[in-house]
């Protein structure tokens, strides 16, 4: 069961580091100190369940209907996009001019809903939870180590980036670091969404 519990570690953190979408948005949330925990919380949540659910065949059903996949994949690259366009406009006026139209911090609400669009609009989520995670599971010799090991990798992954910006926070909320930190995510969110429309999934 070791052995299958560091295969899922190893696997399932390789996945969810490569995801970007989601670690820069639980990022930016950590250095903003804004429902960070929260936003982490739903991200591990939602790595688990997609988990358990892939190892329980529902990767199946995914392949049995590639148009749903097709429609999560138009709906990612407008969400990401329009992500990326609030980032390049915070490089461009700054945080401050931003704030200034909207509220002080967003609701606890308003996080959430965006941290679960940011993870279940990115159709390569599926690709991996739903149909990569489970067909390397089902070769280990304890299926259940192996998912112990994929949702531990979240649990960890997810925790250290809203620990890590939030302890950094003093140092990387100054506006000149913010307007970088904007840029790479504007581009990182603008690449995501190319790679979507452009290359589709593979």
């Amino acid at each position: 069961m070791f052995e299958s519990y560091v295969t899922g570690l190893l696997v399932g953190g390789g996945l969810i580091v490569a995801i970007g979408a989601q670690n820069a948005y639980v990022l930016s949330q950590s250095i903003r100190r804004e429902h960070h925990w929260w936003s982490a919380g739903v991200c591990m949540i939602s790595d688990i369940v997609l988990f358990t659910l892939g190892m329980f065949g529902v990767s199946a059903a995914l392949t049995a209907m590639p148009q749903g996949l097709e429609i999560l994949r138009w709906l990612g690259v407008v969400f990401l996009g329009w992500l990326a366009v609030q980032a390049f406009i915070r490089v461009i006026w700054g945080r401050g001019a931003l704030t200034a139209k909207q509220q002080q911090r967003r609701s606890l609400k308003g996080v959430l809903l965006t941290t679960l669009a940011v993870t279940l609009l990115n159709p390569q989520v599926y690709l991996d939870t739903l149909l990569l995670v489970p067909a390397v599971g089902a070769q280990q010799q304890s299926t259940t180590g192996f998912l112990l090991g994929a949702s531990s990798a979240s649990v960890l992954w997810f925790g250290g980036l809203a620990w890590f910006g939030s302890s950094m926070a003093p140092v990387l909320s100054r506006p000149k670091v913010w307007r970088i930190i904007d840029g790479l995510i504007g581009l990182m969110m603008l690449t995501i969404a190319l790679k979507l429309a452009l290359v589709g999934l593979e």
